[in-house]
């Protein structure tokens, strides 16, 4: 299924699936400049084709390779379309990733993407390198009109659950980096335009230097994890269990003790300079 919401001139490409809506998901790309931001998932295939088909956007800006952004990315080379994304993001969908069975049930199978592509300057639009949600995460960036495309940066503000690769230090700092840009428009690629932008994203990166300082004071006095985690932020919902701990509390508190390793970098091939 494919919504599309007008703000301007952004268009906002709302997509879903009966399973994904059953979990409770849906995930955005974005036109803005004639250029199409993030993909969609693999199971919104012949949707994303008739947007291209109909659009014809002049390029494509990627966020990040999880499969919710990233998993239309052999339309994009059968369209041959020029990409501008980050060296780690291609690095990362070449090498494929490991997906639990619940990711594959709400967003269907994404094998690893090797084929070639052209590279792009999008015109007016930037990527920002805002890791922290995984290590190849970028926002786009509109200097002129103040627009800021998050991708998966916020989400919201007390986000307690999280998924093996993410890094809550590193997702505060990019946060108020984030606000030191002063956006006065944010996208999320899940909740659509965020309310009172600076606001919500300090917010958030407030609450998770709280909260990691919180669990940090709790591993310096030799509590588990288990224990950490329904002390500090509650016994595992619905999500942690469907997804066999895969985007878990639990996940949230083992990454602030063991916080995971950078993502592969491939020099000489990123389309857009991260600021």
């Amino acid at each position: 299924m494919i919504a599309l919401e007008h703000a301007g001139d952004v268009t906002r490409v709302v997509l879903s699936t009966r399973w994904s809506r059953a979990f409770g998901y849906s995930v955005s790309a974005f036109l803005t400049r004639g250029i199409l931001i993030d993909t969609g998932f693999p199971d919104v295939r012949a949707e994303v084709a008739a947007l291209l088909d109909r659009v014809r956007p002049a390029g494509v800006v990627l966020t990040h390779h999880h499969e919710d952004h990233a998993g239309n990315m052999p339309l994009i080379a059968r369209h041959a379309l020029p990409v501008a994304t980050s060296a780690g993001t291609l690095a990362l969908l070449a090498h494929g990733e490991r997906a639990g069975s619940y990711r594959r049930i709400v967003w269907g199978a994404m094998p690893p993407f090797t084929e070639p592509l052209a590279p792009f300057a999008p015109p007016g639009l930037r990527l920002v390198h805002l890791p922290g949600h995984s290590a190849d995460h970028h926002a786009v960036w509109d200097d002129e009109r103040g627009a800021l495309f998050a991708g998966d940066l916020f989400l919201g503000v007390r986000v307690r659950v999280a998924r093996p690769g993410e890094d809550p230090r590193v997702l505060a700092r990019s946060l108020r980096q984030a606000v030191a840009l002063g956006p006065r428009i944010v996208w999320d690629s899940h909740r659509g335009l965020i309310p009172h932008p600076l606001s919500a994203l300090a917010a958030k990166a407030d609450w998770l230097d709280e909260t990691i300082a919180a669990i940090e004071a709790r591993i310096a006095r030799g509590w588990n994890d288990r224990a950490i985690t329904r002390d500090v932020l509650g016994p595992e919902d619905r999500v942690g269990y469907v997804s066999f701990g895969d985007l878990s509390r639990r996940n949230f508190v083992r990454a602030v003790r063991t916080p995971p390793a950078a993502a592969p970098r491939l020099p000489g091939v990123t389309s857009v300079p991260a600021a």
